[in-house]
């Protein structure tokens, strides 16, 4: 039985940490897209400036409370950057092709539903592809070890 219990607790885990993922990814996507759209930018510029955000706010809610407990800024970049790259990454790839795939999605505008609606399904998608992936990257001492401790 204990090993049943400590794949409930990876799982659990995996939950937080591609949860902790999510927020910093919606936050990143979702204010690249509007301001990508609300610019009249491209699909592409958009989608490159909400992917760079993710990124930075990801990164951003890993980093805030290691520094808060008192780590350097040198010490918090590696841990951050192991933690959280491959999430990230796994997020904004899916994130980013569902959004690109549903019709008039990169053609919507911030009043229209489809806008808010493919983004909002986009980031559900990703969450449950990267769920896995952070399960599989927990499960071999990689990835996040534990929830960050702003979720917790």
């Amino acid at each position: 039985m204990e090993h049943a219990h400590h794949a409930d607790g990876t799982w659990r885990t995996a939950f937080s940490a591609t949860l902790h993922c999510l927020t910093g990814c919606a936050i990143g996507e979702v204010l690249g897209m509007v301001i990508g759209t609300a610019l009249g930018w491209s699909g592409v510029a958009t989608i490159a400036l909400a992917v760079a955000l993710a990124f930075l706010f990801g990164y951003l809610l890993t980093s805030l409370p290691l520094l808060r407990s008192g780590l350097a800024l040198g010490a918090v970049v590696p841990i951050a950057l192991a933690a959280d790259t491959v999430s990230i990454a796994v997020m904004e790839v899916v994130d980013n092709a569902v959004v690109v795939a549903v019709p008039g999605a990169m053609d919507a505008g911030l009043g229209d539903p489809l806008f808010w609606g493919s983004l909002a399904g986009a980031l559900a998608i990703a969450f449950a592809v990267a769920l896995p992936v952070n399960r599989w990257l927990i499960g071999r001492g990689r990835g996040p070890p534990r929830a960050p401790p702003s979720l917790v």
